[in-house]
């Protein structure tokens, strides 16, 4: 697009600023409702003398370097561990598989060059106007975007997202972060990963099931302290050791050191050392991309953490400017989500539905470790404060999967259910799993929690059998309660 001429911006009705995923959804579904929208994008750039990456590109984080490229090396390692289980089943493997990292990331990198593509396409097909450039505020309804001019419209969108952080510890700089994680030309022989949310556990995941050597190294007594039921962490927690991640608890990073064969040399605070690591990877917090948009022109108000503030409409402080994804209070860095509000906004903005907005609450997400986690609504302990132990009752199950059944003891991965009811009907206002296919069932029982659904409708559900997933709708007697069948009448037709 050639620079605007004799100065005056051009002018739209919608103007999105990052081409991530809650960005290109808004625009679209803004434009089909005959809005004109313009979406800017800094592109996939990267640091002249570092070579990180400084943008993801079409398709946000979740595209370039989060979701989707996680998803295929998780499916990597769903592979791996097959190769293994399948000796239970008559199956001769031959040798002991090895993985081929270098042609894996050809194709993987391939895969994903296709989807920017897409997503490319998708926008021209809608009739998006796409600009590459870096977009900053001049005031509140104008900005301008190097190398492009100025920009002007109704209702502007920030969606730029957000990116991972360095440790600020000496040498934090040559640490690897999430998104560094994914340009790994080749496969680390050793690696530590520092974190304890889902992104470092995932990431241990991975590379633990595809052969490195892995630590992971947490400031508390566990990983997924935050957010998640005691169950699943409890299980989680116990399945890493036992499938050989070593763990170092209550342990902080302290510096990070180049050795002179080209590993490094990490030092904890308490004193203690490891040596002989080819990577190490930071995955302990991330930060939204605002630096450089001046935001201060067009007045919009950041929390003391620096993320943008919004309401329950993704509106900020400022008329006509919202934001939602990454860079937002909403707590939520998930693509889907994203996408989900982002949707919902230009329904509001330009679809005539003037309540239409994303409810942030009974949000399902997984968790890609091995063995997977769902899990959506209430914790056990989050329950019992809002609605009192008097209130809250629990259904809780744990077994191996029948997939595991002809395999050796120490191949079966575990599983565990837990449904948190609440009330004399039992509402269901948590559900958690963590087990083989778990990422798989939770959509389904996601939006029977999104429903309403008690225990009485689960129980009334007839199994699948032989399945996993019939645990869910089997628990306590299955059609009975408190070990006495229902009473004639108790059915609910609909």
């Amino acid at each position: 697009m050639s620079p605007i001429p004799d100065g005056q911006p051009k002018k739209f009705d919608y103007l999105v600023i990052g081409a991530g995923s809650g960005g290109i959804a808004s625009a679209r579904r803004a434009a089909s409702y005959g809005a004109r929208v313009v979406v800017i994008e800094r592109g996939p750039d990267r640091d002249p003398k570092t070579g990180a990456r400084r943008g993801s590109g079409l398709g946000g984080t979740c595209v370039n370097v989060g979701c989707v490229p996680k998803k295929l090396f998780f499916t990597a390692g769903v592979h791996m561990e097959a190769m293994h289980t399948a000796k239970g089943y008559g199956l001769d493997v031959g040798t002991p598989p090895k993985f081929d990292w270098e042609g894996f990331k050809a194709r993987r990198d391939a895969y994903i060059a296709n989807l920017n593509g897409i997503y490319l396409r998708n926008m021209q097909n809608s009739k998006v106007e796409f600009v590459e450039g870096y977009a900053s505020f001049v005031d509140a309804k104008t900005v301008e975007v190097t190398g492009h001019g100025r920009f002007t419209a109704d209702n502007i969108l920030i969606a730029a997202g957000g990116k991972p952080i360095h440790p600020p510890v000496p040498g934090g700089e040559l640490a690897k972060t999430s998104d560094d994680f994914f340009d790994l030309e080749h496969q680390p022989r050793t690696a530590v990963v520092v974190g304890a949310g889902y992104v470092a556990v995932e990431l241990a995941f991975i590379m633990h099931e595809l052969g490195t050597d892995t630590t992971l190294v947490c400031r508390g007594e566990k990983v997924l302290r935050h957010g998640f039921d005691p169950m699943v962490q409890d299980v989680l927690n116990s399945e890493m050791e036992r499938q050989g991640i070593s763990m170092r608890r209550k342990t902080e990073l302290g510096s990070i050191k180049l050795a002179e064969d080209g590993t490094y040399e990490v030092t904890f605070k308490d004193g203690s050392m490891l040596t002989g690591i080819d990577v190490v990877l930071y995955a302990a917090g991330r930060r939204p991309i605002l630096t450089g948009m001046c935001l201060e022109n067009a007045g919009v108000e950041l929390s003391d953490r620096g993320f943008i503030t919004v309401d329950e409409y993704e509106r900020t402080n400022v008329p006509g400017i919202h934001a939602l994804g990454d860079v937002t209070t909403t707590g939520y860095e998930l693509a889907p989500v994203a996408i989900a509000a982002g949707r919902r906004l230009s329904d509001r903005l330009y679809g005539g539905e003037p309540r239409a907005r994303l409810e942030y609450d009974r949000i399902p997400t997984v968790v890609f470790s091995h063995p997977p986690i769902g899990t959506v609504g209430l914790t056990e302990p989050d329950a019992l404060e809002q609605y009192g132990e008097a209130s809250v009752k629990v259904y809780k199950s744990s077994f191996k999967p029948m997939h595991y059944a002809m395999c050796e003891p120490d191949l079966k991965l575990p599983m565990a259910m837990k449904l948190v009811c609440v009330g004399a009907e039992e509402k269901v206002v948590g559900l958690h799993i963590i087990g083989i296919g778990a990422d798989e069932m939770l959509q389904g029982f996601a939006v029977a929690v999104k429903m309403g659904a008690t225990k009485t409708d689960f129980d009334h559900c007839v199994a699948l059998h032989p399945t996993a997933a019939e645990e869910l709708v089997t628990m306590n007697g299955w059609g009975q309660r408190d070990g006495k069948p229902y009473l004639p009448g108790t059915l609910r037709i609909d």
